[in-house]
């Protein structure tokens, strides 16, 4: 028996598109099954990522806990993607950056138009906020960028079916497009 790939999906900041588009390739997603173990992810509601073969970061990094999950990812996968436009450049979450952190609290929580007990949340139990939405390749070391917002369906099967392969992921440019 061939041992199966183990993947590994997390969402940071960003929108969870990325996920949803890989469960768009449908009715290969049973092809893929037969040819993989999922490890942490949605998919199997597992929360830690233990050993894998291929780690799929989806979102930017905006908090101490993306952080941590992110270099738990790396410690662990051989290989790791960065996957959409809020990965690979901080996408839409990135777009606070050029506002100091307070004031964006202050807009969401207390200035906004409806709030009814306006304060800003203090809970220890909330990551702390980064002063900045960060590129996952900024905070650690990036094997491969799968590109879109989200990735096509296509674009997903054609790279894992690549890397699962043991073939360097090859994508043509009819797939990775955005005209």
């Amino acid at each position: 028996m061939v041992a199966k790939v183990r993947i590994a999906t997390t969402s940071l900041a960003g929108c969870f598109g990325c996920h949803m588009s890989l469960l768009d390739i449908d009715e290969r997603m049973l092809e893929l099954a037969d040819a993989v173990e999922f490890n942490r992810s949605p998919i199997t509601d597992i929360k830690q990522c233990t050993e894998c073969d291929i780690g799929l970061i989806e979102g930017g990094v905006c908090n101490a806990d993306n952080v941590h999950v992110l270099r738990e990812f790396r410690s662990n996968c051989k290989i790791l993607v960065a996957v959409g436009a809020c990965a690979i450049n901080g996408g839409l979450p990135a777009m606070r950056n050029d506002i100091p952190v307070e004031e964006c609290l202050q807009e969401a929580y207390v200035n906004s138009i409806g709030i009814e007990n306006p304060q800003v949340p203090n809970d220890p139990e909330l990551p702390l906020l980064l002063n900045k939405v960060y590129p996952i390749h900024e905070v650690v070391k990036v094997d491969y960028f799968l590109p879109g917002c989200p990735p096509s369906a296509d674009v997903f099967w054609k790279f894992l079916t690549d890397l699962i392969a043991g073939q360097e992921p090859s994508l043509p440019y009819e797939l990775v497009h955005y005209d």
